[in-house]
């Protein structure tokens, strides 16, 4: 047994929200009791104690839209690549890379992006996965490494016909294998979606083999009107708007995820509203390629879930909470709007969505959820109560403060040093991987 105390307790139980001085304890994967941390202490002497030693105990945070495959593309420049419109930077950058990527570096990039995500104190991840240059086998290469260090993942493989038929059909044959094994395997940590990029990218002919091949199996995680690119090209090659056509081939739902949806009209709302679909916001990512703000303020207005996710901009959940607050404000022109939705969106529409998954209670501190937990090293020089919080995460803490990570009820992460992941080795493989792959890109070694 586990006992986490001596910390701020808060718990996004919203019947129980907040201990000045608590604890959570945790019996195998699960949450079994919080309370009072001197309380706590005394009923459960034998428990294996992490003291917080003042800092916050929160739950664990999710990420509902990341990418695995850009994470051996930081520091990268790509010779000759100067990109000045969205379409550009994909085939510049991302596909340029995607189309490198073998086994071997996905498997690094996957260690990449999960090492930073633990530090940053993310918990679950839906990863969206692109490997032009090697797809079969590629959710199994991520599985092994989420796997290994400890990560609750959902995976799926976008499915393009950007590289031709064969690349199609690898990528269908890539997802409905790995739905199929998460299905028969129901591991509580792994599971699977069905990817598809940008549907400009993909026909309604392969929308049909994507929805037969996934069966009913699970859910759909789409790019959607991101860029103005899907836009025109649904009205130009099918006369209606994208979220149109989604809903023509089947492919809304309440499982379904849709990435961005920057541009989508008030009908197209009224669908996902109609049809239960989710979306999943990225503000820093927008703002990076400079397509615009999501109308997420309306969405939410109309009852569609929309959850926060980072695009692989960042690992840090709360540095997206920030970005999304001023991103709205500005393109609102309104300094009093999109704090509720802020919060409602990491704290409570991520949960919903992961726990759609999952099957179990996630993101929050409660008996009977999931253990996952972190210690942020935050030490406010402001009064801190359950009346304020929100404005110490938007204002005060990020994810550099996270010092001890706890997924699962398994410690990974403890003052700033992880628990049985041999870091250097991990590095090094990453740094070989990355430096070949680098090489290639621009026909040097590095």
């Amino acid at each position: 047994m586990l006992l986490i105390g001596n910390g701020m307790l808060i718990t996004r139980d919203p019947g129980n929200p907040f201990y000045q001085n608590g604890a959570v304890a945790v019996s195998g994967d699960t949450v079994t009791e919080i309370g009072d941390s001197d309380t706590l202490k005394k009923k459960y002497p034998d428990a294996e104690w992490i003291d917080a030693e003042g800092g916050v105990i929160m739950p664990g945070l999710i990420n509902a839209h990341t990418h695995i495959y850009s994470g051996l593309a930081r520091g990268l420049s790509i010779e000759g690549n100067n990109p000045t419109d969205f379409l550009q930077i994909l085939e510049g950058t991302w596909w340029a890379i995607d189309r490198k990527l073998t086994l071997s570096r996905t498997k690094a990039s996957a260690y990449a992006t999960v090492l930073d995500c633990i530090r940053d104190g993310v918990t679950t991840i839906f990863d969206h996965h692109a490997s032009f240059g090697e797809i079969p086998g590629s959710l199994f290469a991520i599985r092994d490494v989420v796997k290994e260090l400890g990560i609750r993942s959902c995976l799926c493989y976008e499915v393009s016909e950007r590289d031709g038929e064969e690349k199609t059909e690898q990528g269908i044959k890539e997802n409905a294998d790995f739905a199929k094994w998460a299905r028969d395997e129901n591991d509580s940590m792994i599971k699977a979606m069905f990817g598809g990029h940008a549907l400009f990218t993909i026909s309604d002919k392969t929308f049909e083999k994507m929805v037969k091949a996934n069966d009913g199996m699970t859910g759909f995680h789409i790019h959607v009107a991101e860029g103005m690119n899907d836009v025109y090209d649904s009205l130009r090659e099918y006369g209606c708007r994208p979220v149109n056509r989604l809903l023509y081939n089947g492919i809304l739902g309440e499982k379904t995820l849709l990435g961005h949806c920057i541009h989508i009209s008030p009908a197209e709302m009224d669908i996902l509203k109609e049809t239960g679909t989710m979306t999943v916001n990225n503000p820093e990512s927008n703002m990076g390629n400079a397509v615009g703000c999501a109308p997420v303020l309306q969405m939410m207005k109309k009852g569609i879930t929309v959850g926060m996710g980072t695009d692989a901009y960042t690992h840090d959940m709360l540095e997206s909470l920030k970005v999304f607050l001023i991103i709205q404000r500005h393109n609102a022109a309104l300094p009093n709007v999109a704090w509720g939705e802020a919060v409602q969106m990491l704290f409570e529409n991520n949960r919903k969505i992961a726990e759609k998954y999952f099957g179990r209670p996630l993101g929050v501190l409660k008996k009977g959820a999931a253990a996952d937990l972190i210690i942020m090293d935050y030490k406010p020089f402001t009064p801190f109560s359950d009346e304020n919080i929100d404005g110490h995460m938007i204002f005060g803490m990020m994810g550099r403060h996270c010092k001890t990570t706890v997924i699962n009820g398994k410690v990974l992460y403890k003052d700033r040093a992880f628990v049985g992941i041999d870091e250097e080795k991990i590095n090094a493989f990453i740094m070989e991987q990355s430096k070949e792959l680098w090489g290639e890109l621009n026909h040097r070694k590095y």
